[in-house]
């Protein structure tokens, strides 16, 4: 894609593993998804990396539940993920995002700047990532979870939390 969308997608991912993989190089290889409504399941399944296809194939997923758990799921992964070469492509696992905001640019008044700003990154440890390995990201609790004032002026979250009548939450 163009310049933005390479730095968005180096910013905002969900990615049991990003690497330079062809899925065109055999006609085993797929990439799948399926959404019930309760969780959305993406699986690579047989992929080889780009110019590297005697390494062998690899097969994992991840699953994004409605309650906000997401696993990623490992099946065949052939190669340490620490010997995939990022020379042609980034290799990462883990979860990040970021937003994009337009400033004025101070040199050109009528054009604008745009600014990325990642706030927030999940790294994994890609020492880990083997041979039927999952990994399971629970969210973190929030102000939003409640239902009734009692339970938000109760709660012990470090949030400075407080119920709004009008919104009922």
């Amino acid at each position: 894609g163009d310049v933005i969308h390479r730095m968005l997608t180096a910013t905002q991912y969900v990615a049991p593993l990003m690497a330079n993989f062809n899925p065109s190089y055999s006609r085993n290889s797929t990439v799948q998804y399926m959404d019930n409504g309760t969780v959305f399941v993406v699986q690579w399944d047989k992929v080889y990396l780009q110019g590297k296809e005697d390494m062998g194939s690899f097969t994992f997923q991840a699953a994004l539940h409605s309650t906000g758990r997401i696993v990623f799921g490992y099946k065949e992964i052939p190669v340490p993920v620490l010997q995939i070469s990022a020379t042609q492509h980034p290799v990462k696992a883990g979860l990040s995002d970021a937003f994009m905001i337009l400033n004025p640019s101070p040199d050109v008044p009528e054009s604008r700047r745009r600014t990325i700003y990642e706030y927030h990154r999940v790294e994994l440890d890609t020492s880990k990532i083997t041979n039927m390995s999952a990994v399971e990201f629970t969210p973190l609790p929030t102000c939003l979870q409640h239902q009734s004032c009692e339970m938000c002026v109760t709660s012990e979250l470090t949030f400075n939390c407080s119920w709004c009548h009008v919104l009922q939450r």
